[in-house]
């Protein structure tokens, strides 16, 4: 019998995670009640869907009332865990939850969690590659692509798990993953962290609910991540750009090397298919995480010889008139935008914009002056980012309102051997539901020229 069973579960926030448990928890015998500040007309499709199963709605309001006979709340990503019913429901001592929490209390396997600051959702997809290719059933999933917990009753024993984990989500976890990665913390979401310490300390979780069984694997080059070294538990490995690691993945003579009790040689580092050194950490990491659930080593080569990224991640949408057009729209923050910066040599025709995270520009506006051959600014940062570019003395600039027009300007501009990137180091909120909805956009848009 679930522990969820008989329970009284509130879910916030009817996206696809609420979406996800609320039909797990009906399945496991919850009483469940779900409440969304948007009207039943939006959300008709997603009501349609759960149209056969038991389930309580409240829209278009947050009732405090909700919470007078409630067991367990859950919160969505996109809920902040110091939303006013929220804290009400910690001042009931009501216990918080979301879906990729219940998920990972359950799971039948051991999970990989991997979060990050950047180049998580890149990490988590080779990791799980490697699994696939090594013969073993694999399922990637979490802060990208379906909901875990929908497919927890396909799961079994010797399948593998990798879970993209957002600062949203961990910051109200209390259990960590078997195997746990910090790939990097640079300032992100400071809009709703507020401060450096406090995000640092939600992605802490992924570590801090480990034992001495459990694997930690951190970048032993980015000091936000190994300054996590404390709250390591069990076994700690590392993964390296510039030298060699006790345990982990590590470059030598142009080669990835593996340490782990021995060393094994993994391949070259010209078999890696994606650009920038940003992606040879992420290889190095999915490597070091692979390893930790014993996919072998030519599982791992065979994946980065044949990986070529995902969506939105300096995705090569299409090649006009000599201009390539790369489509960058998971660059949500500048050092997003500044990593993708220095993945081309080519000359580039930046678009930058969106809204801003309460982030700091100084690092990107200095790249952009030496990197970037024009910059085409979009969207409610364009003021603000046209003023620090001037203020340095850079004037290649174009100002349009929205991505369609700023796609439109690019096109005039760019020249033979040029790269047009779309990397806006803002969020997509100001115009768009989200990232990949500003990428697919900017990709029908290339597509339409």
């Amino acid at each position: 019998m679930d522990e969820l069973y008989g329970k009284h579960l509130i879910i916030l926030g009817l996206a696809r995670q609420g979406k996800a448990l609320a039909r797990f928890a009906v399945g496991v015998g919850a009483s469940v009640t779900v409440t969304d500040l948007r009207s039943a007309e939006t959300l008709q499709p997603t009501l349609a869907d759960l149209s056969d199963l038991d389930i309580e709605y409240i829209l278009g309001e947050h009732p405090m009332t909700i919470l007078d006979n409630a067991d367990i709340v859950a919160i969505s990503g996109g809920v902040p865990a110091n939303a006013p019913l929220v804290q009400a429901a910690r001042e009931r001592n009501i216990p918080i939850t979301n879906d990729s929490l219940e998920f990972t209390k359950r799971a039948p396997t051991a999970v990989i969690g991997i979060t990050g600051s950047a180049g998580k959702t890149t990490t988590t997809a080779l990791t799980g590659v490697m699994g696939q290719i090594s013969g073993r059933m694999t399922w990637v999933g979490g802060n990208i692509g379906r909901p875990l917990i929908a497919d927890l009753h396909k799961m079994s024993p010797n399948d593998m798990v990798v879970q993209e984990l957002s600062s949203f989500q961990l910051e109200i976890w209390n259990q960590s993953p078997h195997v746990a990665a910090v790939l990097n913390i640079t300032p992100n979401h400071l809009d709703r962290h507020k401060t450096m310490d406090a995000y640092a300390d939600a992605k802490a979780n992924i570590l801090r609910f480990q034992n001495e069984n459990d694997i930690a694997v951190l970048a032993a080059d980015d000091p936000g991540a190994i300054a996590l070294e404390h709250e390591v538990r069990g076994r700690l490995r590392t993964f390296s750009l510039r030298g060699v690691v006790e345990d982990g993945a590590f470059i030598r003579d142009n080669e990835i090397w593996l340490r782990n009790g021995s060393e094994k040689r993994v391949c070259n580092l010209s078999d890696i298919q994606l650009r920038g050194q940003h992606n040879v950490l992420n290889v190095l990491a999915a490597v070091t995480l692979a390893d930790s659930v014993d996919v072998p080593v030519d599982a791992m080569a065979q994946a980065i010889r044949t990986f070529k990224g995902v969506e939105h991640r300096l995705e090569l949408v299409r090649e006009l008139n000599g201009v390539r057009y790369i489509n960058d729209s998971i660059a949500t923050a500048p050092e997003r935008a500044i990593a993708a910066l220095a993945a081309f040599d080519e000359p580039l025709i930046l678009l930058a914009g969106g809204r801003d995270k309460d982030m700091a520009w100084e690092t990107w506006t200095q790249q952009v002056t030496q990197r970037v051959k024009h910059v085409i600014l979009f969207g409610d940062l364009a003021d603000g980012l046209a003023e620090r570019l001037q203020a340095a003395g850079y004037d290649a600039i174009t100002r349009d309102q929205n991505l369609a027009d700023a796609v439109t300007s690019a096109a005039q501009i760019a020249q033979s051997g040029d790269v047009v990137l779309l990397s806006p180091g803002g969020t997509s909120f100001d115009g768009f539901v989200d990232f990949a909805e500003r990428g697919e956009v900017f990709c029908q848009l290339v597509n339409q020229l």
